[in-house]
């Protein structure tokens, strides 16, 4: 896979830092291989990314990542744009397939029973967070049809007003392009994720849930359309 780093002037800084004895401590042999994996996956496709608005990641604390969500490509996406080791919920169905079942569990990921409230999932969630992890939810809760952003589900404001030390938005888009719900396998082509400004602890917290969760989602629809407007694509309307 072809990583690009243009909003941080060393385009080497991803391969630099996992070098490096601070970055070599957080990332484990187990997850650095799921990694790998993840990156050869994404070559043998032919998907090249593009991340921008990296130096917004928080480098201590707890932190939620709230991302839109387009295909099966965004997990491993975020996750390799982000310097410290990231996790995620997946869907338990996904842990039984072969050969993925054993990457989830190399890349922090962790099942989540869909169609339930499923306490088990979310209790291990606020877990990782409250212990400094950071961790990638995707609160629309499935992927998109059409690549509009659809509204956020209610889990995410629990999540991040309790455990959270930081709120990162991140949108990616091109990933519906390349691998839309109706496609069994991805196509080449390009995908680019970029995450917004941090929101503090104490941001996070005095705003009620329904405001906050249209806040976070109002700065995921602004980097989709900041993302849009700099590679030249139509935007999405949203009457909402």
């Amino acid at each position: 896979m072809s990583l690009r780093f243009p909003s941080h002037p060393n385009h080497e800084l991803m391969r630099k830092l996992r070098k490096s004895d601070h970055s070599m401590q957080k990332w484990s042999l187990l997850y650095r291989l799921g990694v790998l994996t993840c990156e050869a996956s994404l070559t043998l496709f032919g998907i090249k990314m593009r991340a921008y608005g990296r130096h917004h990641e928080p480098t201590s604390g707890g932190v939620v990542f709230v991302s839109n969500h387009q295909s099966y490509l965004d997990p491993p996406m975020v996750g390799v744009a982000t310097q410290r080791p990231m996790n995620f919920m997946a869907r338990d169905s996904l842990f039984r397939v072969p050969l993925l079942g054993p990457i989830l569990h190399r890349v922090n990921a962790f099942p989540v029973k869909r169609g339930t409230a499923d306490t088990g999932a979310i209790r291990e969630a606020m877990r990782r967070i409250k212990r400094g992890g950071m961790m990638t939810i995707f609160p629309e809760g499935t992927r998109s049809f059409d690549g509009i952003i659809k509204p956020f589900r209610p889990g995410v404001s629990m999540l991040a007003q309790r455990a959270a030390d930081w709120v990162v938005p991140v949108c990616v888009d091109g990933a519906y392009e390349i691998w839309p719900r109706q496609q069994i396998l991805p196509s080449g082509g390009e995908v680019t994720v970029e995450f917004g400004e941090p929101i503090d602890a104490k941001t996070i917290r005095k705003q009620p849930p329904e405001e906050f969760l249209a806040d976070v989602r109002q700065r995921v629809i602004e980097l989709q359309h900041s993302i849009r407007t700099r590679e030249g694509k139509p935007l999405h309307r949203y009457d909402d």
